[in-house]
């Protein structure tokens, strides 16, 4: 009864199931379309690098972060 490891086992349970799947891959494929769209255009345009931009190296940065966390707690 043993078919292989359970990691295996696994694979193939997925694999077989992928494999049969109509509408699902089109599902699938936009469903990565849209964290694609989340998680890289979303970060590019709203959320910048802001510590690179100001600051030239990692100890004023560091400074900065250190700085803002011990004034937000007062």
């Amino acid at each position: 009864m043993n078919a292989g490891s359970l990691p295996r086992r696994v694979w193939l349970l997925y694999y077989d199931g992928f494999r049969s799947m109509t509408v699902g891959k089109t599902l699938w494929a936009i469903i990565l379309v849209k964290l694609f769209i989340f998680f890289i255009v979303m970060k590019l345009l709203f959320f910048p690098n802001v510590l690179n931009e100001n600051f030239d190296n990692d100890e004023e940065r560091a400074d900065h972060v250190r700085t803002e966390l011990l004034n937000k707690g007062n």
